[in-house]
């Protein structure tokens, strides 16, 4: 009798999980929060400075002259405060839709305009602080971790905590006062200062200190704490003991294998924050009369230009939605736990 021969198939292969549908799930989803968070903040700067903040839109534009009942009428028009609240938001919504963010109430011009002059300082003032920020805040994380317990680590992370928990307005108040006139104690450039390049750079470079300290002394230590904790995690991993034991030096180990691994949490945290660093410099650029984003906010806010502040609320709130979608991009790519979920 001939034995049965057994067809037996290959077991199927398994479906690898984060796979391109996974990535593109994960990136629509992502992209769709992003989109509605947008949305709740056009709806939440409409509420907030049309709504609820007080004041008066016609005598902010005659700056508190007298004015007709004709003219006060003409100007309401104009600007479309004379329509009722949910006709002022359909215009707010179609103006928005062109790209047209109303004109501001003070300056009399385009809102997106006055953004455009203010960005380019604001960016300055926060790309330069925060790359100080992370180098800082990565080197002596990665020291304090490595050193633990001993005297650098204690009076690093003391002053770290320290300048994390102090008022902006007030480090930036002290280091006025501490430096004596030695510094510029606002704005970007003197108007005195040759229109060359090299002059221009130097004398804003110049102004740049004492605003980029303050922004760099509040932030840094985000950076320091959080490399340092995921240091202090990673030494204890058991692949560090493997290469201790091949006889690699620690030094090796620490730049090799520890530090790569504990940076992935830092560097989603810098683009979680960078967006918020934006929106921080309202504080610095006002102490400082720093020309940005920031200092024309509190312009707007003392008159109270209607328009130009729900120009800036939506660009600084905007900048945190964009920041923390690339955040979450980010960390798909580097940590290879989130894509196999």
């Amino acid at each position: 009798m001939t034995d049965a021969l057994t067809t037996v198939e290959p077991p199927a292969a398994a479906t690898p999980r984060g796979g391109g549908g996974g990535t593109l799930r994960y990136v629509l989803s992502k992209v769709g929060a992003a989109l509605i968070s947008l949305g709740l903040i056009v709806v939440l700067g409409f509420v907030l400075f049309r709504v609820l903040l007080p004041g008066d839109p016609v005598r902010t534009l005659t700056r508190g002259a007298p004015v007709t009942p004709e003219g006060a009428a003409a100007l309401e028009r104009e600007y479309g405060f004379d329509l009722p609240l949910w006709g002022q938001f359909t215009r707010y919504l179609g103006n928005l839709a062109h790209g047209d963010l109303d004109r501001s109430l003070v300056f009399k011009v385009p809102v997106a305009q006055k953004i455009g002059e203010r960005l380019g300082p604001t960016l300055l003032l926060v790309g330069v602080g925060t790359l100080i920020a992370v180098v800082l805040g990565l080197w002596l994380g990665t020291r304090t971790a490595w050193r633990r317990g001993s005297r650098f680590d204690r009076t690093a992370t003391g002053i770290a905590l320290a300048l994390w928990s102090a008022p902006t307005f007030w480090l930036g108040l002290v280091l006025l006062t501490a430096t004596g006139g030695l510094f510029p104690s606002g704005g970007i450039t003197y108007p005195d200062t040759p229109p060359d390049f090299l002059s221009q750079a130097l004398d804003t470079a110049h102004h740049m200190v004492l605003p980029t300290i303050t922004l760099v002394a509040v932030v840094y230590a985000q950076y320091q704490l959080v490399m340092r904790s995921s240091l202090v995690e990673e030494m204890h991993a058991e692949h560090l003991l493997t290469a201790r034991a091949k006889g690699l030096r620690d030094d090796e180990v620490r730049r090799r294998h520890a530090v790569p691994n504990a940076l992935l949490p830092t560097v989603t945290l810098v683009f979680l924050h960078l967006g918020l660093v934006v929106s921080g410099a309202i504080t610095v650029e006002t102490v400082f009369s720093w020309p940005g984003l920031g200092l024309l906010t509190f312009e707007a806010l003392r008159f109270p230009d209607y328009p130009l502040l729900q120009g800036t609320f939506l660009v600084l709130a905007a900048a945190v939605v964009v920041m923390n979608l690339v955040a979450d991009l980010l960390l798909r790519v580097l940590d290879p736990r989130v894509r196999a979920s």
